[in-house]
Protein backbone atom coordinates (compact mmCIF):
# COMPACT_ATOMS: atom_id res chain seq x y z
CA UNK A 1 0.00 0.00 0.00
CA UNK A 2 1.24 3.21 -0.79
CA UNK A 3 2.02 5.37 2.19
CA UNK A 4 2.61 8.53 1.04
CA UNK A 5 -1.04 9.85 1.69
CA UNK A 6 -0.78 9.28 5.54
CA UNK A 7 0.92 12.06 7.52
CA UNK A 8 1.57 12.45 11.15
CA UNK A 9 -1.56 14.96 11.48
CA UNK A 10 -4.01 11.36 11.12
CA UNK A 11 -4.48 8.38 13.65
CA UNK A 12 -1.20 7.03 13.42
CA UNK A 13 0.80 8.79 16.10
CA UNK A 14 -2.39 9.36 18.20
CA UNK A 15 -2.98 5.56 18.67
CA UNK A 16 0.48 4.85 20.14
CA UNK A 17 0.24 7.99 22.18
CA UNK A 18 -2.96 5.76 24.17
CA UNK A 19 -2.17 2.58 23.45
CA UNK A 20 2.18 2.27 24.47
CA UNK A 21 2.19 4.93 27.17
CA UNK A 22 0.07 3.96 29.56
CA UNK A 23 1.34 0.66 30.06
CA UNK A 24 4.60 1.93 30.43
CA UNK A 25 3.91 5.09 32.57
CA UNK A 26 2.68 3.10 35.19
CA UNK A 27 4.84 0.06 35.39
CA UNK A 28 7.54 3.33 35.82
CA UNK A 29 5.77 4.62 38.79
CA UNK A 30 5.30 1.10 40.48
CA UNK A 31 9.03 1.07 39.95
CA UNK A 32 9.99 4.17 41.24
CA UNK A 33 7.53 3.85 44.18
CA UNK A 34 9.44 0.85 45.30
CA UNK A 35 12.71 2.63 44.53
CA UNK A 36 11.75 5.87 47.01
CA UNK A 37 9.12 4.64 49.91
CA UNK A 38 12.64 4.75 51.85
CA UNK A 39 12.68 7.92 52.16
CA UNK A 40 9.21 8.44 53.42
CA UNK A 41 9.46 4.89 56.07
CA UNK A 42 12.98 6.33 57.52
CA UNK A 43 11.62 9.26 59.19
CA UNK A 44 8.15 7.78 59.19
CA UNK A 45 9.67 5.13 62.28
CA UNK A 46 12.12 2.86 60.21
CA UNK A 47 15.38 4.45 61.62
CA UNK A 48 14.10 4.67 65.29
CA UNK A 49 13.08 0.69 65.33
CA UNK A 50 16.48 -0.48 63.39
CA UNK A 51 18.40 2.42 64.78
CA UNK A 52 19.27 3.83 61.73
CA UNK A 53 21.87 7.08 61.77
CA UNK A 54 21.89 9.62 59.02
CA UNK A 55 25.04 8.10 56.92
CA UNK A 56 23.52 4.88 57.04
CA UNK A 57 20.00 6.23 55.76
CA UNK A 58 21.93 7.64 53.17
CA UNK A 59 23.92 4.61 51.96
CA UNK A 60 20.63 2.54 52.82
CA UNK A 61 18.78 4.85 50.29
CA UNK A 62 22.28 5.06 47.82
CA UNK A 63 23.23 1.29 47.36
CA UNK A 64 20.22 0.76 45.32
CA UNK A 65 22.23 2.12 42.49
CA UNK A 66 25.22 -0.08 43.05
CA UNK A 67 22.69 -2.91 42.18
CA UNK A 68 21.24 -0.87 39.62
CA UNK A 69 24.88 -0.83 37.21
CA UNK A 70 24.53 -5.06 36.75
CA UNK A 71 21.55 -5.12 34.46
CA UNK A 72 21.28 -1.80 32.53
CA UNK A 73 23.59 -2.82 29.33
CA UNK A 74 21.78 -6.31 28.83
CA UNK A 75 18.64 -4.80 29.45
CA UNK A 76 19.26 -2.69 26.44
CA UNK A 77 20.30 -4.86 24.45
CA UNK A 78 17.22 -7.48 25.26
CA UNK A 79 14.99 -4.87 24.50
CA UNK A 80 16.81 -3.80 21.07
CA UNK A 81 17.35 -8.09 20.13
CA UNK A 82 15.17 -9.66 22.05
CA UNK A 83 11.73 -8.93 24.06
CA UNK A 84 11.73 -5.69 26.93
CA UNK A 85 8.08 -7.02 27.91
CA UNK A 86 9.47 -9.86 29.24
CA UNK A 87 12.26 -8.19 30.79
CA UNK A 88 9.89 -6.18 32.55
CA UNK A 89 7.44 -8.87 33.44
CA UNK A 90 10.07 -10.33 35.33
CA UNK A 91 11.27 -7.40 36.75
CA UNK A 92 7.72 -6.76 38.60
CA UNK A 93 7.48 -10.25 39.77
CA UNK A 94 11.45 -9.30 41.85
CA UNK A 95 10.04 -6.16 42.70
CA UNK A 96 6.93 -7.36 44.45
CA UNK A 97 8.82 -10.13 46.54
CA UNK A 98 12.42 -7.77 47.56
CA UNK A 99 9.31 -4.82 48.83
CA UNK A 100 7.28 -7.50 50.81
CA UNK A 101 10.46 -8.78 52.26
CA UNK A 102 11.35 -5.41 53.49
CA UNK A 103 8.31 -5.23 55.12
CA UNK A 104 9.61 -8.15 57.37
CA UNK A 105 13.27 -7.07 58.09
CA UNK A 106 14.57 -7.05 61.57
CA UNK A 107 17.89 -5.11 61.39
CA UNK A 108 19.58 -2.61 59.17
CA UNK A 109 21.76 -5.25 57.29
CA UNK A 110 18.56 -7.12 55.63
CA UNK A 111 17.67 -3.98 54.39
CA UNK A 112 20.77 -2.75 53.29
CA UNK A 113 21.20 -6.79 51.18
CA UNK A 114 17.17 -6.35 49.87
CA UNK A 115 18.07 -2.57 48.58
CA UNK A 116 21.05 -3.24 46.53
CA UNK A 117 19.03 -6.75 45.51
CA UNK A 118 16.06 -4.27 44.32
CA UNK A 119 18.70 -1.94 42.53
CA UNK A 120 19.72 -5.05 40.80
CA UNK A 121 15.97 -6.11 40.05
CA UNK A 122 14.52 -2.38 38.52
CA UNK A 123 18.45 -2.07 37.07
CA UNK A 124 17.47 -2.79 33.40
CA UNK A 125 14.00 -0.93 33.26
CA UNK A 126 14.65 2.60 32.09
CA UNK A 127 17.35 1.33 29.24
CA UNK A 128 14.75 -1.16 28.24
CA UNK A 129 11.44 1.35 28.24
CA UNK A 130 13.38 4.12 26.32
CA UNK A 131 14.41 1.58 23.64
CA UNK A 132 10.89 0.72 23.75
CA UNK A 133 9.94 4.28 23.13
CA UNK A 134 12.49 4.55 20.26
CA UNK A 135 10.44 1.42 18.44
CA UNK A 136 7.23 3.37 18.85
CA UNK A 137 7.91 7.08 18.35
CA UNK A 138 10.29 8.81 15.10
CA UNK A 139 12.46 11.52 16.58
CA UNK A 140 10.18 14.39 16.21
CA UNK A 141 8.13 13.11 18.61
CA UNK A 142 10.41 11.25 20.70
CA UNK A 143 11.20 14.37 23.41
CA UNK A 144 7.32 14.37 24.35
CA UNK A 145 7.34 10.77 24.48
CA UNK A 146 10.39 10.52 26.48
CA UNK A 147 8.86 13.02 28.67
CA UNK A 148 5.55 11.02 29.35
CA UNK A 149 7.41 8.26 30.48
CA UNK A 150 9.83 9.58 32.37
CA UNK A 151 7.22 11.61 34.05
CA UNK A 152 6.96 8.41 35.88
CA UNK A 153 8.62 10.20 38.80
CA UNK A 154 6.34 13.45 39.44
CA UNK A 155 3.45 10.89 39.35
CA UNK A 156 5.23 8.40 41.22
CA UNK A 157 5.80 11.67 43.64
CA UNK A 158 2.39 12.62 44.05
CA UNK A 159 0.53 9.05 44.65
CA UNK A 160 3.88 7.78 47.37
CA UNK A 161 4.18 10.92 49.24
CA UNK A 162 0.13 11.09 50.54
CA UNK A 163 -0.12 7.43 50.58
CA UNK A 164 3.07 6.49 52.37
CA UNK A 165 2.56 9.50 55.10
CA UNK A 166 -1.13 7.77 55.11
CA UNK A 167 0.12 4.33 55.46
CA UNK A 168 2.69 5.07 58.25
CA UNK A 169 0.08 6.98 59.87
CA UNK A 170 -2.75 4.59 59.79
CA UNK A 171 -0.16 1.52 60.06
CA UNK A 172 3.10 1.42 60.40
CA UNK A 173 6.09 1.91 58.20
CA UNK A 174 6.49 -2.15 57.62
CA UNK A 175 2.78 -2.11 56.14
CA UNK A 176 4.42 0.97 53.44
CA UNK A 177 6.34 -1.91 52.01
CA UNK A 178 3.90 -4.98 52.00
CA UNK A 179 1.25 -2.68 50.44
CA UNK A 180 2.92 -1.06 47.50
CA UNK A 181 4.95 -4.48 47.08
CA UNK A 182 1.78 -6.26 46.02
CA UNK A 183 0.88 -3.59 43.58
CA UNK A 184 3.39 -4.76 41.71
CA UNK A 185 1.14 -8.12 40.72
CA UNK A 186 -1.50 -6.06 39.88
CA UNK A 187 0.79 -3.74 37.45
CA UNK A 188 2.24 -7.26 36.33
CA UNK A 189 -1.20 -8.51 35.03
CA UNK A 190 -2.23 -5.24 33.52
CA UNK A 191 1.67 -4.89 31.41
CA UNK A 192 1.27 -9.02 30.32
CA UNK A 193 -1.87 -8.05 28.46
CA UNK A 194 -1.68 -4.89 26.67
CA UNK A 195 2.23 -4.10 25.87
CA UNK A 196 3.93 -4.77 22.61
CA UNK A 197 7.59 -4.55 22.05
CA UNK A 198 7.46 -3.43 18.30
CA UNK A 199 5.16 -1.95 15.44
CA UNK A 200 5.30 -5.45 13.29
CA UNK A 201 3.89 -7.21 17.01
CA UNK A 202 1.18 -5.14 17.58
CA UNK A 203 -2.60 -6.51 16.28
CA UNK A 204 -4.74 -3.38 17.00
CA UNK A 205 -2.69 -1.53 14.38
CA UNK A 206 -3.60 -1.61 10.50
CA UNK A 207 -1.16 -3.03 7.94
CA UNK A 208 -0.82 0.90 6.77
CA UNK A 209 0.21 2.41 9.79
CA UNK A 210 2.54 -0.42 10.40
CA UNK A 211 4.53 0.07 7.52
CA UNK A 212 4.69 3.74 8.22
CA UNK A 213 6.00 3.52 11.34
CA UNK A 214 8.24 1.04 10.04
CA UNK A 215 9.50 2.87 6.87
CA UNK A 216 9.67 6.47 9.57
CA UNK A 217 11.94 4.55 12.06
CA UNK A 218 14.23 3.17 8.90
CA UNK A 219 14.62 6.41 7.37
CA UNK A 220 15.89 7.76 10.73
CA UNK A 221 18.41 5.01 10.83
CA UNK A 222 19.93 5.74 6.92
CA UNK A 223 19.81 9.18 7.76
CA UNK A 224 22.70 8.36 10.65
CA UNK A 225 23.93 5.53 8.49
CA UNK A 226 27.65 5.89 8.10
CA UNK A 227 28.75 7.35 11.27
CA UNK A 228 31.50 6.01 12.98
CA UNK A 229 29.38 3.99 15.51
CA UNK A 230 27.03 2.74 12.76
CA UNK A 231 28.22 -1.13 13.53
CA UNK A 232 30.89 -0.50 16.27
CA UNK A 233 31.32 -2.33 19.46
CA UNK A 234 30.05 -1.57 22.71
CA UNK A 235 34.01 -1.01 23.17
CA UNK A 236 34.50 1.64 20.55
CA UNK A 237 31.18 3.42 21.66
CA UNK A 238 32.97 3.97 24.90
CA UNK A 239 36.04 5.68 23.52
CA UNK A 240 33.63 8.19 22.10
CA UNK A 241 34.27 11.48 23.83
CA UNK A 242 30.79 12.81 23.48
CA UNK A 243 29.75 9.38 25.34
CA UNK A 244 31.67 10.21 28.41
CA UNK A 245 30.19 13.56 28.42
CA UNK A 246 26.95 12.19 28.45
CA UNK A 247 27.61 9.93 31.76
CA UNK A 248 29.36 12.85 33.14
CA UNK A 249 26.15 15.02 33.06
CA UNK A 250 23.85 12.14 33.90
CA UNK A 251 26.37 11.37 36.63
CA UNK A 252 25.99 15.27 38.17
CA UNK A 253 21.98 15.22 37.59
CA UNK A 254 21.21 12.18 39.68
CA UNK A 255 23.32 12.98 42.64
CA UNK A 256 21.26 16.22 42.50
CA UNK A 257 17.58 14.19 41.49
CA UNK A 258 17.62 11.48 44.17
CA UNK A 259 19.72 13.46 46.64
CA UNK A 260 16.95 15.42 46.73
CA UNK A 261 14.22 12.87 46.18
CA UNK A 262 15.12 10.72 49.22
CA UNK A 263 16.02 13.24 51.27
CA UNK A 264 12.88 15.56 50.90
CA UNK A 265 10.63 14.67 53.63
CA UNK A 266 13.09 14.44 55.74
CA UNK A 267 14.03 18.16 55.00
CA UNK A 268 10.50 18.88 55.04
CA UNK A 269 9.95 17.38 58.56
CA UNK A 270 12.66 19.90 59.98
CA UNK A 271 11.98 22.56 57.93
CA UNK A 272 8.53 22.80 59.41
CA UNK A 273 8.34 20.94 61.95
CA UNK A 274 5.31 18.75 60.73
CA UNK A 275 3.80 15.10 61.61
CA UNK A 276 4.57 12.54 58.88
CA UNK A 277 1.22 12.77 56.80
CA UNK A 278 1.65 16.49 56.59
CA UNK A 279 5.07 16.16 55.09
CA UNK A 280 3.63 13.96 52.64
CA UNK A 281 0.82 16.42 51.63
CA UNK A 282 3.79 19.14 51.86
CA UNK A 283 5.65 16.57 49.34
CA UNK A 284 3.15 16.96 46.87
CA UNK A 285 3.19 20.11 45.24
CA UNK A 286 6.82 19.56 44.13
CA UNK A 287 5.99 16.95 42.19
CA UNK A 288 3.26 18.50 40.68
CA UNK A 289 5.39 21.50 39.30
CA UNK A 290 7.52 18.62 37.95
CA UNK A 291 4.86 17.90 35.78
CA UNK A 292 4.42 20.93 34.36
CA UNK A 293 8.32 21.44 33.54
CA UNK A 294 8.79 18.31 31.93
CA UNK A 295 5.42 19.22 29.71
CA UNK A 296 7.11 22.71 28.70
CA UNK A 297 10.89 21.93 28.50
CA UNK A 298 10.11 18.80 26.42
CA UNK A 299 7.64 20.78 24.16
CA UNK A 300 10.08 23.84 23.61
CA UNK A 301 12.38 21.17 22.85
CA UNK A 302 10.61 19.39 19.60
CA UNK A 303 9.47 22.51 18.39
CA UNK A 304 12.99 23.89 18.55
CA UNK A 305 15.27 21.00 17.86
CA UNK A 306 17.46 22.13 20.58
CA UNK A 307 18.10 19.62 22.71
CA UNK A 308 21.21 21.06 24.67
CA UNK A 309 20.07 24.30 25.40
CA UNK A 310 16.78 22.19 26.88
CA UNK A 311 19.22 20.31 29.05
CA UNK A 312 21.15 23.03 30.38
CA UNK A 313 18.45 25.84 31.24
CA UNK A 314 16.56 23.45 33.67
CA UNK A 315 19.28 22.15 35.78
CA UNK A 316 20.32 25.64 36.16
CA UNK A 317 16.92 26.39 37.74
CA UNK A 318 17.35 23.29 40.13
CA UNK A 319 20.95 24.43 41.05
CA UNK A 320 19.39 28.14 41.59
CA UNK A 321 16.31 26.48 43.92
CA UNK A 322 18.64 24.27 45.72
CA UNK A 323 20.65 26.54 46.72
CA UNK A 324 17.75 29.41 47.72
CA UNK A 325 15.98 26.42 49.54
CA UNK A 326 19.01 26.54 52.50
CA UNK A 327 19.59 30.77 51.77
CA UNK A 328 15.94 31.55 52.00
CA UNK A 329 15.45 28.55 55.28
CA UNK A 330 14.78 31.76 57.58
CA UNK A 331 11.56 31.69 56.15
CA UNK A 332 9.92 28.83 56.35
CA UNK A 333 7.35 29.33 53.18
CA UNK A 334 9.92 30.64 50.76
CA UNK A 335 12.13 27.99 51.39
CA UNK A 336 9.65 25.62 50.96
CA UNK A 337 8.59 27.74 47.61
CA UNK A 338 12.08 27.37 46.35
CA UNK A 339 11.82 23.32 47.56
CA UNK A 340 8.65 23.41 44.66
CA UNK A 341 11.06 24.91 42.30
CA UNK A 342 13.59 22.46 42.57
CA UNK A 343 10.30 19.66 41.70
CA UNK A 344 9.51 22.05 38.76
CA UNK A 345 13.13 21.82 37.09
CA UNK A 346 13.63 18.35 38.21
CA UNK A 347 12.67 16.21 35.44
CA UNK A 348 12.57 18.65 33.06
CA UNK A 349 16.42 17.72 31.42
CA UNK A 350 15.61 13.90 31.05
CA UNK A 351 13.16 13.56 28.44
CA UNK A 352 15.40 15.92 26.36
CA UNK A 353 18.61 14.26 27.45
CA UNK A 354 17.55 11.04 26.50
CA UNK A 355 16.10 11.72 22.66
CA UNK A 356 20.23 12.13 22.29
CA UNK A 357 21.73 9.03 22.24
CA UNK A 358 19.43 8.07 19.15
CA UNK A 359 20.67 10.65 17.55
CA UNK A 360 24.43 9.72 18.08
CA UNK A 361 24.08 5.91 17.77
CA UNK A 362 22.39 3.40 15.29
CA UNK A 363 19.29 1.63 16.92
CA UNK A 364 21.12 -1.33 17.23
CA UNK A 365 23.99 0.16 19.50
CA UNK A 366 21.24 2.96 21.24
CA UNK A 367 19.97 0.51 23.49
CA UNK A 368 23.75 -0.58 24.83
CA UNK A 369 24.50 3.61 24.85
CA UNK A 370 21.51 4.32 26.98
CA UNK A 371 21.88 1.19 29.44
CA UNK A 372 26.13 2.07 29.97
CA UNK A 373 25.12 6.15 30.40
CA UNK A 374 22.29 5.19 32.71
CA UNK A 375 24.19 2.69 34.13
CA UNK A 376 27.50 4.68 35.59
CA UNK A 377 25.10 7.93 34.92
CA UNK A 378 23.22 6.26 37.92
CA UNK A 379 26.17 5.98 40.37
CA UNK A 380 25.32 9.64 41.30
CA UNK A 381 21.99 8.06 42.91
CA UNK A 382 24.89 6.41 45.42
CA UNK A 383 26.63 9.35 45.64
CA UNK A 384 23.60 11.79 45.94
CA UNK A 385 22.26 10.36 49.22
CA UNK A 386 25.48 8.92 50.64
CA UNK A 387 26.56 12.61 50.41
CA UNK A 388 23.77 13.89 51.76
CA UNK A 389 23.65 12.07 55.02
CA UNK A 390 27.58 11.73 55.48
CA UNK A 391 27.54 15.78 55.24
CA UNK A 392 24.88 16.17 57.29
CA UNK A 393 26.41 13.53 60.03
CA UNK A 394 29.46 16.15 60.06
CA UNK A 395 27.93 19.49 59.38
CA UNK A 396 24.58 19.91 58.62
CA UNK A 397 21.93 19.95 56.59
CA UNK A 398 22.74 22.68 54.46
CA UNK A 399 26.19 21.83 53.46
CA UNK A 400 24.45 18.23 52.19
CA UNK A 401 22.29 20.71 49.93
CA UNK A 402 25.06 23.07 49.06
CA UNK A 403 26.64 20.17 47.63
CA UNK A 404 23.27 19.20 45.75
CA UNK A 405 23.51 22.45 44.04
CA UNK A 406 27.16 22.11 43.24
CA UNK A 407 26.49 18.99 41.46
CA UNK A 408 23.53 20.17 39.11
CA UNK A 409 25.53 23.50 38.16
CA UNK A 410 28.40 20.84 36.89
CA UNK A 411 25.62 18.82 35.27
CA UNK A 412 24.82 22.25 33.56
CA UNK A 413 28.51 23.02 32.25
CA UNK A 414 28.52 19.53 30.67
CA UNK A 415 25.44 20.12 28.52
CA UNK A 416 26.58 23.67 27.06
CA UNK A 417 30.07 21.29 25.87
CA UNK A 418 27.35 18.83 24.26
CA UNK A 419 28.29 19.12 20.38
CA UNK A 420 26.10 20.59 17.97
CA UNK A 421 25.42 17.15 16.25
CA UNK A 422 23.00 16.79 19.72
CA UNK A 423 20.37 18.82 18.33
CA UNK A 424 17.80 17.93 16.32
CA UNK A 425 18.75 20.89 13.66
CA UNK A 426 21.79 19.75 12.92
CA UNK A 427 20.50 16.36 11.72
CA UNK A 428 19.20 15.65 8.30
CA UNK A 429 15.70 16.08 7.83
CA UNK A 430 15.35 12.90 5.84
CA UNK A 431 14.79 11.11 9.17
CA UNK A 432 11.98 13.42 10.44
CA UNK A 433 9.54 13.07 7.11
CA UNK A 434 7.66 10.23 6.51
CA UNK A 435 6.81 11.26 3.07
CA UNK A 436 10.20 10.86 1.56
CA UNK A 437 11.09 7.54 1.82
CA UNK A 438 7.31 6.33 1.15
CA UNK A 439 6.56 3.42 -1.15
Amino acid sequence: MNITSYSTSVDIPRQRWFRIIPPILIACIISYMDRVNIAFAMPGGMDEELGISATMAGLAGGIFFIGYLFLQVPGGKIAVHGSGKKFIGWSLVAWAIISVLTGIITNQYQLLVLRFLLGVAEGGMLPVVLTMISNWFPDAERGRANAIVIMFVPIAGIITAPLSGWIITVLDWRWLFIIEGLLSVFVLMLWVYTIYDRPQEARWISDAEKSWLVETLAAEQRAIAGTEVKNASLSAVLSDKTMWQLIALNFFYQTGIYGYTLWLPTILKELTHSSIGQVGMLAVLPYVGAIAGMFLFSFLSDRTGKRKLFVCLPLIGFALCMFLSVALQDSVWLAYTALVGCGFFLQSAAGVFWTIPARLFSAEMAGGARGVINALGNLGGFCGPYAVGVLITLYSKDAGVYCLAISLALAALMALLLPAKCDAGAAPKEAMNPRKHAA
